[in-house]
């Protein structure tokens, strides 16, 4: 259960007050062949002292503990050793609004802890999969501290597809985000002034008891009114809906307008939201008269959808990859040539405000 010496291997700091969490933790790294444990603490204290002296590749990191909690934690190691943080988070509402303190400090993601946290499952919901996998992605993302959303790279074919004649405004506005989307949404929505005439709906992946701190948090930040969505409501400018989290949220046209529909996850649907599911729905609602944004992320949800929105004569925008935390669901969507134009995280808000 020690350190292996390997270079190869993503070291994992692990920090929860709990010692059997800890060594539960450090087991399940120990059975993982690209993972290895750097190291343990006790407190948010300790874990400041042994990111400085370990440097680990990712740590995990407990929200309550004694002497210093998780959440001040992640702001001094940002602040003195800005490192890879993977947030577990209570599975309540308070514990979605410190999670969301948490990712507003800088942690990259977090994961909810709950009695099943560790406990064995099969296939899909399996929790000891799911905490190696966000292990790795957290292991690969971009480094705070590392080029930002200012640096930004723009193919000079989409620059010349962008600078082309004028299109009109779009009808609605679709965003998708995965991994580091909770605060690029929160910049990105921040920046849109009163008065914005689109209507938004907006699928991160996110589970249930966390979208709704998430609204509430965005909404007291915004210029824009922002609500988790619920079934049947009307779609209007200014507002922008949030998937609940673990169901799915889908636009349609009602008999006096557009709205959404809040409806299960089905049994085989791999996210819940899903981006696709929102952006096909956006498709056959508004054709042609709607815009996407594919926001950080990983994986490749959003794709499906968004190919289907430029079916149907729609818009496309894409977070760059230097301003990504994960550079995977935007890239995706490039890679399949979707993408009407690659924005920096600090412009888009810009842009879109451009639109009103």
């Amino acid at each position: 259960m020690w350190p292996r010496a390997t270079t190869k291997i993503t070291r994992v700091l692990v920090v929860d007050d709990s010692t059997f969490f800890r060594h539960r933790i450090a087991d399940l790294l120990e059975q993982a062949p690209d993972l290895g444990l750097a190291g343990f603490a006790a407190d948010g204290k300790e874990a400041v002292k042994k990111a400085r002296e370990l440097h680990p590749d990712v740590i995990t990191m407990d929200i309550e503990m004694p002497l210093v909690d998780g959440i001040t934690a992640v702001r001094w190691i940002m602040a003195e050793c800005p490192s890879r943080i993977l947030m577990f988070s209570a599975h309540t509402r308070e514990g979605a609004r410190e999670t969301l303190d948490a990712l507003d400090a800088g942690a990259v993601d977090f994961m909810p802890k709950d009695a099943n946290f560790l406990a064995q499952g099969e296939g899909g919901n399996d929790p000891r999969g799911r905490l190696l996998e966000l292990i790795r992605t957290v292991a690969h993302s971009q480094l705070p501290g590392g080029p930002r959303a200012g640096d930004v790279r723009q193919p000079p074919r989409l620059v010349q597809r962008a600078a082309g004649k004028p299109q009109r405004r779009p009808g609605l506005l679709a965003i998708g985000a995965s991994t580091g989307g909770p605060m690029a949404l929160q910049m990105i929505l921040s920046a849109l002034p009163e008065g914005f005439p689109l209507p938004l709906v907006v699928a991160v992946h996110m589970p249930g008891n966390f979208t709704t701190a998430f609204a509430q948090r965005l909404d007291s930040l915004c210029a824009i009114e922002v609500r988790e969505a619920v079934d049947r409501q009307p779609l209007r400018p200014g507002l922008a809906l949030i998937a609940p989290g673990g169901r799915q949220l889908l636009v349609e046209r009602g008999v006096t307008g557009p709205l959404v529909r809040v409806r299960d996850a089905l049994p085989n649907d791999l996210y819940h939201p899903s981006v696709d599911r929102l952006f096909g729905s956006v498709a056959r609602s508004f054709a042609g008269n709607a815009m996407a944004l594919i926001l950080t992320g990983m994986g490749s949800d959003g794709l499906l959808g968004a190919r289907a929105l430029k079916a149907a004569g729609g818009r496309v925008w894409s977070q760059s990859e230097q301003s990504c935390v994960v550079y995977g669901m935007p890239h995706a969507v490039e890679q399949a040539g979707l993408s009407d134009r690659v924005l920096g995280l600090d412009e888009i808000g810009a842009q879109l405000g451009a639109l009103a």
